[in-house]
């Protein structure tokens, strides 16, 4: 059974905004969250994850490690 190509699917949000904002107050006094800002890091996570898998790939395996990171 062939791959298929990259799937096209509706972007989510996966981070945690409250969690975020949380963060970076407790971390970062004085700095604030824009309301794009969560949305952004969301698009940077999906990045990293398909980069992960296409190095997992690249080494036959399909369980993701952290040094596919």
């Amino acid at each position: 059974m062939a791959k298929q190509s990259a799937k096209q699917i509706p972007h989510e949000t996966l981070v945690v905004g409250s969690k975020v904002k949380g963060y970076i107050k407790a971390k970062h006094d004085g700095h604030m969250v824009s309301g794009d800002f969560v949305e952004a890091l969301s698009r940077q996570v999906e990045q990293v994850i398909d980069a992960a898998v296409a190095r997992c790939d690249a080494n036959k395996r399909s369980t993701l490690r952290g040094t596919d990171l």
